[in-house]
């Protein structure tokens, strides 16, 4: 199942990229599949971790309130620059992350640092060091709405 999901994402990436669709290049760019996918087996670094596929299902609902995240930043900051007075309260704050695996705490570090005006600096264990513009969006980072969501996505629970 891994290995045909690995082949499946990268056959569609590519023909994405190629853009010709010939009696040459197809079968082409399948025996180029096909040799990609032998190799990363042989070698033995795939994993469900660097293609967690099983996310997939949570993530058709974590994308879309992700990106109503991310629109809501952006026009809190898009304000706060266009204001005269720059109302900024730059703001660092520790963070901590309850997601169980590397995958969840990746998703939880870079679901902050994508949303407008705060970015994950340093990351130790399951604490990330976070920077934000304003002290309302500190606020709102410590309340764990995104860390409880994100480990909603890395669980199912």
């Amino acid at each position: 199942m891994l290995y045909g999901s690995i082949g499946l994402v990268l056959f569609c990436f590519w023909l994405v990229l190629s853009g010709q669709y010939t009696m040459i290049t197809v079968p082409a760019g399948i025996l180029s599949v096909l040799g990609v996918v032998a190799l990363a087996r042989r070698m033995g670094v795939a994993d469900e971790e660097g293609h967690p596929i099983h996310l997939l299902p949570r993530a058709v609902a974590y994308w879309p309130w992700l990106a109503i995240e991310i629109a809501k930043s952006t026009w809190d900051v898009t304000r706060i620059i266009l204001d005269p007075k720059l109302p900024i309260s730059p703001t660092l704050l520790r963070v901590r992350a309850s997601q169980r695996t590397a995958v969840g705490v990746a998703t939880y570090a870079n679901s902050i640092t994508l949303t407008p005006g705060t970015i994950t600096a340093r990351v130790v264990g399951h604490e990330f060091l976070v920077h934000a513009v304003t002290r309302s969006g500190a606020e709102d980072l410590a309340e764990g709405t995104m860390d409880r969501r994100v480990k909603k996505f890395e669980t199912g629970k």
